[in-house]
């Protein structure tokens, strides 16, 4: 008797974590127990500053800012060389800031700058020449060569008339080659 109420309890026993596996299973997956109604009145109310206005706001001020400074990095860059000019001519060389005088250095100034610039491009322009006269003598000379080349292929591969090589050429090449090289 005692074996078969120990059978039944262990039957029963089996049956019931057979049943709360599952159960189990679904807490696992919904992220164990749920809040206690304690714990979800004050999780909501401690995010009362949560607002998304505000956040999409701050965001949109944020992106118009760096828009902003890449619109003063481009003017910046617009006007480099002509704030480099107009600093150097408003400021003017001697200190004398009287009237007309302070007219003329600003005018002499720009005549300088003028004057400096210009014979830096003529300087850059000089540059660009020579290195296309050199690019158009080596494009000359590659010419020469190859048009050589191409004689020199001709006549190596004449045929007679019944198709033997012309030797006559190939002779001549060794010959050439031979008096070259005098070793």
């Amino acid at each position: 008797m005692k074996n078969r109420t120990l059978q039944n309890n262990r039957n029963e026993s089996n049956e019931n974590e057979d049943r709360s596996k599952p159960m189990m299973r679904r807490k696992n997956r919904l992220g164990g127990k749920g809040l206690s109604l304690e714990a979800f009145a004050k999780a909501k109310s401690i995010r009362s500053d949560y607002k998304p206005s505000i956040k999409k706001k701050k965001r949109e001020f944020y992106k118009n800012a760096k828009y902003v400074n890449k619109f003063k990095k481009s003017l910046k860059q617009q006007s480099g060389m002509q704030d480099h000019l107009s600093v150097s001519a408003v400021l003017p060389e001697d200190g004398n800031e009287i009237g007309n005088g302070k007219k003329m250095k600003k005018k002499n100034s720009f005549h300088s700058l003028r004057r400096e610039y210009e014979k830096r491009h003529e300087e850059e322009e000089k540059a660009r020449m020579e290195r296309e006269a050199i690019i158009q003598a080596k494009k000359e000379e590659r010419g020469k060569a190859e048009a050589r080349r191409k004689m020199l292929r001709e006549k190596m591969f004449k045929k007679t008339r019944s198709g033997q090589p012309v030797m006559k050429y190939r002779i001549e090449h060794l010959l050439e080659s031979i008096q070259a090289f005098p070793n």
